[in-house]
């Protein structure tokens, strides 16, 4: 389903982890946030499309809540928190990173 986005984030990604490392000698960091689903109006809408319109829209939630280890959806504080923390001194030694928050969604290992 994101096959044409999949693409230009790979490049995003190698583009940002480059310029990080020489952005970071000027005390300027560079990192990616990469969100889950999180219990958003736009995840919601996702829903409602997904369950057409006689399908059950919390039937589709409960699905996809399901697969998701922490289980449940982030909240956007959540993601606040996160990119206030990247945003921070506290996170100045860190740079050109990937950070996944998703609940453990991602199955793999990197």
């Amino acid at each position: 389903a994101l096959a044409l986005s999949n693409g230009a984030r790979s490049g995003l990604t190698g583009f940002v982890a480059g310029l990080a490392r020489r952005t970071v000698a000027h005390n300027v960091t560079i990192n990616n946030l990469l969100p889950g689903q999180f219990d958003t109006d736009r995840l919601r809408a996702n829903f409602a499309h997904a369950a057409g319109q006689d399908g059950d829209v919390q039937a589709v939630a409960e699905r996809r809540r399901q697969q998701i280890p922490a289980g449940r959806f982030g909240t956007p504080d959540e993601f606040g928190a996160a990119c206030a923390f990247l945003c921070s001194a506290q996170a100045g030694y860190l740079t050109g990173q990937n950070l996944l928050i998703d609940g453990g969604a991602y199955p793999g290992t990197f």
